[in-house]
């Protein structure tokens, strides 16, 4: 009933602002047949401010701003339950984790004294969740040697628990590396990701005020931790003490390298509860039918010398390397086409040992993936991107993604690849530009041309400094009180509005500009509370939410400004009308943008691709490198395949600065040239 009577409030707010947009626009063009335009606008204004009092839950006493029910919080789990099974489900079919040669991952109880638990019984990937539900206290520890399948099982793991969900917890898989245990409280920081993945769980009136604190407070959330080595090393027992207190004897799933683990135990204590299991290496044989079957026949022939080596020395560094999911995996995407060999892994000298042969296989990820037509055509990718620039590209996001210690790259955070000062300052000369010109450009046409220029500057400045705060990172809460009123919002800054144009125009101005300034303010309402939880989140989704936002802010200021203009000037003077709508639609722009992600995100693209850091379309080539198998999505964030292609991009990204460097110091351009 709540998601019926929203959706009704939404669709009827959406329709009653696009329909007093459009009788504004037309009552002003056919004063001509003896309509009076001022009764016209007033009738409009009073029937508009109606439609946000009846719509208006602040108004009719729906207490919404109070904490989320009990039938809130259980609406948010159902729909938070389809939106992350949708989520899961399409990144586990774009692994290729459902095709019917996938590899079955097995563990057995590990051989550290690691639990308190009893030995936990071996098991398979392909039975986890019964595994995870026969367990007695639900809380299991996942651990194995890097590449071994870990976060495979724990995905696993979450689209079983969503496809069977029918109430209670939420499987929410979250990374552990964006958690910094020294700043903030484990609850706290779930808190936040809850918030920033799924933004819909601060539509109040769906799910009530706060619902993502309360479900993690009333623990409705599972939580899925992955990666509890990622957390710098110094602070790993910690992190571990600080799980192990804030969830109690709570259900929870961990995963973690296993010396990483016995690691943190042994300064920690185990997790009370817990079951620890451990990934077994591959069996040599699972390894040669996979990699038979990801192969042509001529393929598969190619890779028999490689196999018989496997034979001749199962404990060898080839055998070593090739025993986890996924160096395995790389070798079947590396040597998928005719233009590798594959025996060249038995090289011993390129090769000595199982790292050098992981490296190897890193780099060859992103070599064949890129430049390739008919690679780029079978993954449908949108177009074939340049190899040597596509490293370079990624090999900068793994650095920079290194460097902050998260395994997670998020499209609004590219901005703090730009330093904060530099962000700020050149967000607000662009938008304070195009908002003062768009001033400046319709008063020097006005009945007041001399004020054009210090106009335009005003408004330039005041834009500049409101893009100055708005750069300032702030955490978003629900708004509470009349800041969640359909009617009084709108209704007081557009009588502000229309009293300041009214006296220096007259009275239809006025009521044109107040009026579709209201309107602005209730679209803002409207759209910014239309998202469910059952909505997969994705990049594109979340960035789409903002752009929607932008560019209907734009133009209804510039149906404002182009009435207010028709109004001024006259009907018949269509040039100034459309001036109106240019200026209004540039200040609409600069405005609306101001406190979205989008933007600041915008200026970070632009500047970076101006350095060459990043390509102009970021985002085309960043769901192209997902297609091509080099990152994946989390939710609304990209991922590298796996960390240790990260890390070997980034390691790339080190030694070319470095090269740079040298190359650039004047002592090695005066030894050269002593050569």
């Amino acid at each position: 009933m709540i998601r019926r009577m929203s959706r009704f409030r939404q669709q009827a707010l959406l329709t009653g602002c696009v329909l007093t947009a459009l009788l504004t626009a037309a009552g002003l063009f056919v004063t001509d047949h003896g309509i009076n335009p001022h009764l016209w606008l007033v009738v409009l204004a009073l029937a508009f401010l109606g439609l946000l009092a009846l719509l208006d839950p602040w108004v009719r006493r729906r207490h919404n701003a109070e904490l989320s029910s009990d039938e809130h919080l259980d609406a948010a789990c159902r729909a938070l339950a389809v939106g992350l099974q949708a989520q899961w489900n399409e990144e586990v079919r774009s692994r290729g984790l459902t095709d019917p040669d996938v590899l079955d991952l097995h563990w057995v109880a590990p051989e550290l004294d690691v639990s308190d638990e009893p030995d936990a019984p071996p098991g398979r990937s392909d039975a986890v969740v019964g595994a995870f539900e026969r367990q007695l206290n639900h809380r299991m520890v996942v651990i194995g040697e890097a590449g071994s399948g870990k976060s495979t099982v724990a995905m696993l793991l979450t689209c079983g628990l969503l496809d069977r969900y029918d109430g209670g917890m939420v499987p929410v898989l979250l990374p552990l590396s964006t958690w910094n245990p020294a700043v903030e409280d484990v609850r706290t920081w779930l808190t936040r990701r809850l918030y920033e993945d799924h933004p819909a769980l601060r539509n109040t009136e769906l799910y009530g005020s706060y619902a993502g604190d309360l479900l993690v407070e009333q623990h409705l959330v599972l939580p899925i931790l992955d990666g509890l080595d990622d957390i710098p090393a110094h602070q790993r027992a910690d992190a571990l003490t600080r799980i192990a207190k804030a969830f109690g004897n709570r259900p929870l799933v961990l995963t973690c390298r296993t010396d990483e683990f016995a690691q943190a135990v042994h300064l920690a204590g185990p997790l009370p509860g817990a079951d620890v299991v451990e990934l077994t290496p591959l069996d040599l044989d699972e390894v040669a039918a996979y990699l038979r079957a990801s192969a042509d026949s001529w393929g598969a022939a190619r890779w028999e010398p490689v196999f018989i080596q496997l034979r001749e020395e199962p404990d060898g560094r080839l055998a070593d390397a090739l025993s986890t999911p996924l160096t395995m995996w790389l070798a079947s995407m590396v040597y998928a086409d005719s233009e590798a060999e594959p025996t060249e892994l038995l090289d011993r000298g390129r090769f000595p040992d199982a790292r050098a042969i992981s490296d190897h296989l890193c780099d060859e990820l992103v070599s064949r993936a890129f430049g390739n037509r008919a690679f780029a055509h079978h993954a449908k990718a949108s177009q074939v991107w340049p190899r040597d620039r596509a490293r370079k590209w990624l090999e900068f996001l793994a650095h920079e993604m290194r460097d902050r210690g998260i395994r997670e790259l998020a499209w609004w955070e590219l901005r703090r690849s730009v330093g904060s000062t530099w962000l700020a300052v050149l967000g607000a000369l662009v938008l304070g530009a195009i908002g003062g010109f768009g001033v400046g450009w319709l008063m020097a046409y006005s009945i007041t041309p001399k004020l054009a220029p210090i106009t335009g500057l005003v408004a330039g400045i005041g834009v500049g400094a409101a893009a100055l705060t708005a750069s300032q990172e702030r955490k978003t809460k629900p708004r509470l009180g009349i800041w969640r009123s359909l009617l009084l919002v709108p209704g007081v800054l557009g009588l502000a509005a229309g009293l300041v144009f009214g006296a220096l125009y007259g009275l239809s101005a006025g009521l044109v500009v107040g009026l579709g300034l209201a309107v602005a303010i209730a679209l803002r309402f409207a759209l910014s509370s239309a998202a469910e939880l059952s909505q997969a989140s994705s990049p594109q989704w979340t960035m789409a939410r903002d752009r929607i936002a932008v560019w209907t802010g734009s133009l209804v200021l510039a149906v404002v400004f182009g009435s207010a203009a028709a109004l001024v000037f006259g009907p018949a003077q269509t040039g100034m009308v459309g001036l109106g709508l240019a200026s209004g639609l540039m200040l609409g722009f600069a405005l609306a943008v101001l406190h979205l992600r989008w933007w600041w995100f915008t200026v970070a693209r632009i500047w970076l691709a101006l350095r060459g850091k990043l390509p102009w379309e970021l985002m085309v080539f960043l769901e192209d490198a997902r297609k091509l198998g080099v990152l994946c999505r989390a939710g609304a964030c990209y991922q590298f395949r796996h960390g240790l292609v990260q890390d070997r991009l980034a390691e790339h990204e080190v030694t070319t600065r470095s090269a740079g460097q040298v190359l650039r110091s004047p002592f090695s351009a005066r030894a050269t040239s002593e050569q």
